[in-house]
């Protein structure tokens, strides 16, 4: 990663522009061309340097769902829960941790009722219990992460 990858990375996480031209207009403010921009995304999400670069929806104001769960799954087994898992499209994180119920992912939905469906199937075709554990608040945290 050069510096012109670093300063990418630092100027987008405060934010992308909301125009017709997005890319071109941020290419603009870091001194760089559009094709560039492009050129460097695409790169970093190869390379792995970035996992990600897309817009954070909030579902539920868009009337969707969403809710945190977790799983406890056998170590043996957990590489082929998780892939089983990660093929549901409504699953937008899955981690993990350290912890008895060692499995926490994101269920994201277009309508708020597929949560309950979703956590149905993941049980049956997993054969494991899934913890929902909806939100109950939500707070913003504003985080950098300086590269």
């Amino acid at each position: 990663m050069d510096t012109l990858d670093r300063n990418i990375i630092n100027h987008l996480q405060g934010g992308f522009p909301i125009s017709t031209r997005p890319y071109a207009e941020a290419a603009e403010q870091l001194d760089i061309t559009e094709a560039e921009l492009i050129q460097r995304l695409t790169e970093l999400l190869e390379q792995g340097l970035l996992t990600r670069f897309g817009p954070m929806y909030h579902a539920e104001q868009l009337g969707g769902g969403l809710t945190l769960a977790a799983m406890r799954v056998p170590q043996a087994d957990f590489e082929q829960v998780a892939e089983t898992v990660n093929a549901f499209p409504e699953v937008a994180h899955n981690y993990a941790r350290d912890h008895e119920l060692n499995m926490w992912f994101v269920l994201a939905t277009e309508h708020e009722e597929r949560i309950d469906q979703v956590i149905h199937d993941i049980e049956a075709q997993t054969g494991l219990r899934v913890y929902n554990m909806p939100k109950q608040a939500e707070y913003y945290v504003g985080l950098r992460f300086e590269v």
